[in-house]
């Protein structure tokens, strides 16, 4: 098992302790600065070589924790810009107020033409679990994308559902097509058979388990023929988001392409067929 070899690991191992020693992951400049060196040692293409099922135990156990304090902080940085975007009359035309809003452009623009390479016809209704307090990528691709279909958006957490649907209740489309629901996903079941296309959130599932455990209800569920996007990572990125593993987790479902970006689109994305 491999530790120490890749000069990266060591600068994880540091990034790693400086986070575990802050106060409190909410949104602020110490914070900020550290994800964003995370991210940015994560990104490099020439990270793509590691393979992180021979790493060492200390190695494993360090990169979940950065996941989980990753996911935590993500989640936090949202809550945060959905209220001051909750402020306004029409948040809708302030979305590009959080600094990853071009992030969320790239990632839709590049679902939307992966989709569009195995989906026939436009989708009339497309699921997706866990869209948390600001719903970037339901919202932008029904703006720019999909823009008769309707969204139905899962989450466990009323409050994040509530500041999501403050976020496009002044718009008269949006309001009518983008639904909120607050629910564990794994307690949903005929309803699922209604979506054309299931979008499956990167931080749905921080372990393998839990993921596979996502993957394999919606795999009971989801009509024959529907579509499942799902996020992923590759390379150093494992480090910030949980693997989908193509071979073992989509039982199922027929694998139809993977793409794994190589700029500052962090998440890599799995297209699959319900059998």
């Amino acid at each position: 098992m491999v530790c120490h070899g890749y000069p990266l690991i060591g600068r994880l191992y540091e990034l790693h302790e400086k986070i575990c020693s802050l106060d409190s992951l909410n949104p602020c400049k110490d914070v900020d600065t550290l994800f964003t060196q995370l991210v940015l040692t994560c990104m490099p293409p020439t990270h793509n070589h590691i393979d992180v099922t021979t790493l060492c135990k200390k190695a494993q156990q360090m990169r979940s924790d950065l996941i989980r304090l990753g996911g935590e902080a993500e989640g936090l940085l949202e809550s945060h810009f959905a209220t001051i975007l909750g402020s306004f009359d029409r948040p809708i035309e302030k979305l590009e107020i959080f600094p990853y809003y071009g992030n969320y452009l790239k990632l839709a623009q590049l679902e939307f033409t992966l989709l569009t390479q195995h989906c026939t016809h436009v989708p009339n209704k497309v699921a997706f679990v866990g869209s948390g307090p600001l719903p970037l990528s339901s919202i932008v691709l029904a703006l720019n994308h999909l823009t008769t279909t309707s969204f139905h958006n899962y989450d466990m957490d009323p409050l994040a559902n509530s500041k999501a649907a403050r976020l496009i209740s002044s718009d008269p489309d949006l309001s009518k097509r983008v639904l909120f629901h607050t629910c564990d996903v794994l307690k949903v079941t005929e309803e699922l058979k209604e979506y054309d296309v299931v979008f499956l959130a990167a931080l749905v599932g921080m372990d393998k388990e839990e993921k596979a455990r996502a993957i394999e209800h919606l795999g009971r569920y989801m009509k024959s023929g529907a579509i499942l996007m799902v996020r992923s990572a590759h390379g150093a990125r494992v480090f910030l988001y949980p693997v989908v593993d193509v071979q073992s987790d989509l039982g199922g479902f027929e694998v139809l392409s993977v793409f794994h970006p190589k700029d500052e689109v962090i998440n890599s994305v799995i297209v699959a067929r319900k059998c």
